[in-house]
């Protein structure tokens, strides 16, 4: 008896993506983990370019409607710069 193999398409895992809304949120973790002391000094420097250049990114690549549906890239808040010894 001879058993035959079915074999399926070729079914690819669809890569990996990220939203705009994914990288709003890690600015937020950014700046909550800021905030709680969670980086060292000569890290800051770095965390803070990154976190820049995703801002930067995040409002080049923002909707340009102004009525932007629910679900769409939040605004960025940057920051309050001053500190209140927390």
């Amino acid at each position: 008896m001879t058993e035959s193999v079915e074999t399926m398409g070729t079914e690819e895992t669809p890569a990996p993506t990220l939203s705009l809304q994914d990288i709003a949120t890690t600015v937020q973790i950014i700046d909550i983990v800021s905030k709680r002391g969670g980086f060292e000094g000569p890290e800051l420097e770095q965390i803070g370019g990154l976190r820049s250049r995703i801002v930067a990114f995040l409002e080049a690549n923002k909707p340009a409607d102004a009525d932007a549906p629910e679900g769409s890239v939040p605004e960025v808040v940057e920051a309050d710069a001053s500190t209140d010894g927390e």
